[in-house]
């Protein structure tokens, strides 16, 4: 089996990487979200990429998303590119095929990109990009409800990476339909959404990671020292040859876990759980190695490295850490049935 993108998704992430370097270079990244860029993403599909076609969507799946998302980590967008696949994962299920209702208007919405969307599938913690969200989808035990930004008191929450833009949902404001229950008995889909989450993160750390990389290369072959270029300095070069390596082994198994979500193979939670290990043990060791060769200008405002810093450390946590996935993996392979490789035997 070859695991890697096939020609379409190629295509559609040159797209989104020729959009991504015209609009969103560091310093409008540094700037946070922008309704400007956000609507030209729409205008090639990004918000609607899972939204089914009858709602206006590509009704597309995993494999799609983890390639655009991979450049919406190498550009470090601040646009909730994951949160937009999630919200449309779950209002799909909610909707149920039907035409009308809250659900329906909501993925026409996201499909368009008239609008966007913040998922809180554990209320107590702060939610990303809340802070500019449209509307807010709430998971309470198996049910899903769904509320106006407006209709909600959502108080800005400081946060390692400031273009996640990180909110808490603090009192709900007592108006008619502002939290509204969208479907009940979403257990299953709540945990799919999940792992879609886990993917799409693992899939921007990818990105990221490969973003830092590629900055401390230029870094390290105009940066001298004794007379030299850093980058001839072979503890600096093996430093950067062992994060391409940990890059390149990561991005096979974040494709594997995308197959087996768009597929629904029995082993696709343990997929996404080992994705999101691999994807941020390889952006982990890029962050601290790239931050190395910078040296303490890599720490400041001032240095663009710090962009990807920030969310590579933010992202690691998002969406479950590594040692949450090693333990769900570990459940799995040591359990009672664990679940077939992928690709089957």
């Amino acid at each position: 089996m070859r695991l890697g993108h096939d020609r379409d998704q190629q295509l559609f992430a040159a797209s989104v990487r020729a959009l991504l370097g015209r609009e969103c270079m560091p310093e409008h990244a540094r700037a946070g979200f922008s309704p400007k860029r956000w609507e030209a993403l729409a205008g090639i599909g990004v918000p609607g990429l899972l939204v089914p076609g009858q709602y206006g969507g590509l009704g597309l799946g995993a494999g799609e998303l983890a390639a655009v998302a991979e450049e919406a980590g190498r550009a470090c967008a601040p646009e909730p590119v994951i949160e937009a696949a999630v919200a449309a994962a779950l209002l799909t299920h909610a909707a149920d095929g039907k035409d009308t209702g809250r659900a329906a208007d909501w993925l026409r919405a996201l499909a368009d990109g008239g609008a966007t969307a913040a998922v809180a599938l554990c209320p107590a913690a702060p939610v990303a990009h809340a802070v500019h969200a449209d509307f807010v989808l709430v998971a309470r035990d198996d049910a899903l409800y769904g509320m106006p930004a407006a209709a909600a008191r959502i108080v800005p929450v400081g946060g390692v990476d400031p273009g996640r833009a990180l909110g808490r949902i603090d009192t709900v404001v007592r108006a008619p339909g502002a939290a509204l229950l969208l479907a009940t008995g979403q257990g299953a889909a709540l945990a799919e959404a999940a792992r879609l989450g886990a993917i799409a993160a693992a899939a921007d750390l990818l990105g990221s990671a490969r973003a830092m990389l590629d900055l401390t290369v230029q870094y390290a072959g105009r940066r001298e020292q004794f007379g030299r270029s850093i980058g001839t300095y072979q503890a600096v070069k093996h430093k950067l040859a062992d994060v391409l390596t940990a890059i390149e082994f990561a991005r096979p198994t974040v494709l594997r876990a995308a197959h087996s979500y768009d597929h629904a193979l029995p082993s696709a939670a343990r997929d996404a759980a080992m994705a999101k290990v691999f994807a941020s043990d390889a952006a982990d060791l890029a962050a601290r190695a790239c931050l190395q060769v910078h040296g303490a200008i890599g720490y400041t405002e001032e240095c663009d490295l710090s962009l990807w810093l920030r969310r590579v450390w933010a992202l690691s946590s998002a969406w479950g850490d590594a040692a949450h996935h090693r333990a769900a993996v570990a459940d799995d392979l040591l359990g009672p049935d664990p679940a077939p490789a992928c690709p089957p035997r």
